[in-house]
C-alpha cells in the first residue's frame, strides 16, 4: 500500500460501486501531504470502464454517454483525508481563465497500490468565479440515482453533507487555499494511461 504520492506520479482514481470497481481513470499528483492530497485530471486521460456483465445499477453514465476520455483544460481535485466530498478547481477559454470551485460530493478516498478509490455521490454544489452564491447540481438527477438504488441507506448522509457544505460557504467559510484557482500543471507531464490490471487490484 503507497503512503504517499510524489509529484508528478500516475495515481489511479476508481470508483467502487457495492464493493465492484465502476470506473477508473489516471490522474497525477500535484500534492501528497497529511493534509491534503491534490490530484489533476488532465485533458486526454482516458476513462476506463471493466468488462464484465450487468452491474446492480446499469453502467456508468459516462459509459452510457460515450465518453472516452476527459476534455477542456482539465480540473485540479483537492481531497482532504476523511471528508466526504473534494473540491475541484475548473478553467476555461483560450486564456485557461479561473472557472470556478466545484464541490463533489462523495466516498471519502481510500488508499489502494494504485491510487485511491471512491465514488461519486452525484448531488454537488457549483460556485462559478465572479458570482455571490453558490448552486446545488444535479438535484432531480441525484433523486433518481435513489430510485434507482444507487446509494442504499446513503441518501441522507449525502444530504446532510451537501448542507454542510453550503452552511460553511454561508459562514463565510475557506476549508481550501484559494490560490488554487492560479495553479498550471508542468508542461512535461504527459498524459497518463491507465495500467494494465488496474480493475483487478482489490477494492
Amino acid at each position: 500500500m503507497r503512503e504517499r504520492f510524489a509529484p508528478g506520479d500516475v495515481v489511479v482514481r476508481r470508483e467502487i460501486l457495492r464493493g465492484e470497481v465502476w470506473f477508473g481513470c489516471p490522474t497525477i499528483c500535484v500534492e501528497d501531504s497529511p493534509d491534503l492530497l491534490a490530484l489533476y485530471l488532465p485533458p486526454g486521460a482516458e476513462f476506463g470502464f471493466p468488462e464484465r456483465g450487468a452491474f446492480p445499477c446499469g453502467r456508468h453514465p459516462w459509459q452510457t454517454a460515450g465518453h472516452t476520455a476527459w476534455t477542456g483544460h482539465g480540473k485540479l481535485m483537492l481531497q482532504r483525508p476523511g471528508e466526504a466530498h473534494s473540491v475541484d478547481v475548473f478553467w476555461a477559454g483560450p486564456d485557461r481563465a479561473f472557472a470556478g470551485w466545484y464541490f463533489n460530493l462523495q466516498d471519502p478516498f481510500r488508499r489502494t497500490p494504485l491510487g485511491v478509490d471512491t465514488l461519486d455521490h452525484e448531488l454537488d454544489l457549483w460556485w462559478a468565479a465572479g458570482d455571490e452564491r453558490y448552486v446545488f447540481k444535479d438535484v432531480e438527477m441525484f433523486a433518481q440515482r435513489l430510485v434507482e438504488g444507487r446509494y442504499p441507506g446513503m441518501a441522507e448522509a449525502i444530504r446532510a453533507e451537501g448542507d454542510r457544505i453550503a452552511a460553511r460557504l454561508d459562514a463565510g467559510e475557506r476549508w481550501w487555499d484559494e490560490g488554487w484557482a492560479s495553479w498550471r500543471p508542468d508542461p512535461a507531464w504527459p498524459v497518463p494511461r491507465l495500467p494494465t490490471g488496474w480493475h483487478a487490484v482489490p477494492c
